[in-house]
């Protein structure tokens, strides 16, 4: 699969600041894979070592996290010489192992000559309960999603469709009505397939929706059973539970997660570290209710959220969601083809490391997400989930705070009307910190 993040990894290779680099991201979003891609195509060598079934060189590891004593090592174990500029040391499930974890501190401080990289799919969760072995400030971090549409316009073989959107976005003119219509027929089936590589991969080979989404199941099953395997029994219940909730959650008109739809008399104090812990091993996306102010952060009101899927093709299978009839239009409830178009562009704007807000005043007037640019305007994003746009909602908002323009993202072709910039829901990937700016 050919995913944007190798990018990210070359730079990394070649930084002359490069510190040992840390890979997040959730389970089967493709980590392993990518990283030995990138050692293979790049260095002569990789020593991939994973410590969920390699207990040997982590017993190793476990007497000595010194670099030297580490690669002499892991020299004698492999039978081949790690040569400084040449070979690529890949630590796999690193949350496995403390000390290996510990170790990449030595590695930035008395031997960043060395190239190594550490990921795991609950790394994110260990570093939350055991903060005294992470190394601080001597890593680089990588977060891997799972795949954006663009990323599956790429790997259906459709990069010249890419590039027409992007023109049409930059310029807001609109598409050719057979193109728009071929386009909103691969978003209909990205919302089914979603973006897990594997999903993607048998979408591709088998050119079959129904043969794809067999391996969301394996994929939603693996997902709860590591939260079995690595919580504590008292937590687990609760996790899964959570987890569960969320096509309810969503499927609500205010969907502001209540504690109440996971369990009778359920709370913050029950729930709310499942949810952190959802969360931080990236299942979930966290996206928080603001007062409009510079920087949105400083403006969040954290008890306020709503929580999508890491991957809109997981919310489609997770809720049992008819796949036929998402692309009949006739036939689907608005509020239901909305949870899934909702999650959808949450979870592009996530791809695209933009923090995730939302707006709701007294009124009940409420806007699905509130985005700050590259430069430090705070625009407005209304999401609809066909061609039916009339909102008070955004109005409300644009008399209110007077920005410089919003988005409305809908079936709808590209345009500009009344300050409203209109992006079909299939270009959501074009949306951006810098091309916030570029209005």
């Amino acid at each position: 699969m050919e995913r944007k993040v190798m990018k990210d990894l070359i730079a990394w290779k070649n930084s002359k600041n490069r510190k040992p680099l840390l890979v997040y991201g959730a389970r089967q979003v493709g980590k392993t894979y990518l990283v030995k891609e990138f050692g293979k195509e790049y260095f002569d060598d990789v020593i991939y070592v994973n410590f969920e079934t390699n207990d040997l060189i982590g017993k190793m590891i476990d007497e000595n996290i010194t670099p030297q004593y580490i690669i002499k090592n892991l020299e004698i174990a492999f039978g081949r010489v790690i040569e400084k500029e040449k070979t690529l040391i890949f630590f796999d499930e690193i949350q496995k192992n403390t000390r290996a974890l510990t170790s990449l501190k030595y590695f930035c401080e008395e031997a960043p000559e060395y190239y190594v990289i550490g990921a795991g799919s609950l790394l994110g969760v260990h570093i939350n309960k055991n903060e005294s072995s992470f190394p601080v400030g001597k890593v680089d971090f990588l977060t891997i999603y799972p795949l954006s549409f663009e990323e599956f316009l790429i790997n259906t073989n459709n990069t010249l469709l890419i590039n027409k959107i992007k023109e049409c976005y930059n310029t807001n003119e609109a598409m050719p009505d057979l193109i728009h219509k071929k386009a909103l027929e691969l978003y209909y089936d990205y919302l089914s397939v979603g973006g897990m590589p594997e999903v993607v991969k048998e979408f591709i080979n088998s050119n079959s929706t129904i043969k794809a989404i067999d391996y969301q199941k394996n994929i939603l099953e693996s997902y709860k059973n590591d939260i079995t395997k690595y919580a504590e029994p008292t937590y687990a219940p609760k996790i899964i539970a959570a987890f569960d909730s969320i096509p309810v959650q969503l499927a609500k008109d205010n969907k502001k997660f209540q504690y109440k739809l996971v369990q009778k008399g359920g709370t913050s104090t029950i729930f709310g570290d499942s949810i952190n812990r959802l969360e931080s091993a990236g299942i979930v996306n966290k996206c928080i209710k603001v007062k409009i102010g510079l920087p949105l952060k400083m403006y969040e009101e954290l008890d306020s959220f709503k929580l999508y899927m890491n991957d809109v093709g997981l919310l489609t299978n997770l809720s049992e969601f008819p796949i036929y009839l998402i692309k009949n239009r006739e036939a689907v409830n608005e509020t239901m083809i909305g949870m899934l178009t909702e999650n959808y562009v949450a979870d592009s704007l996530k791809y695209n490391n933009l923090n995730l807000n939302y707006w709701k005043n007294e009124y009940d007037s409420k806007l699905d997400f509130i985005l700050q640019s590259e430069n430090g305007l705070i625009i407005p994003l209304e999401v609809k989930t066909s061609t039916h746009i009339k909102s008070r909602s955004l109005n409300n908002y644009m008399k209110e705070f007077k920005p410089k323009y919003g988005i409305r993202l809908s079936s709808k072709n590209f345009g500009f009307k009344n300050n409203i910039k209109s992006v079909p829901l299939y270009a959501a990937f074009c949306i951006n910190k810098k091309s916030l700016d570029n209005i």
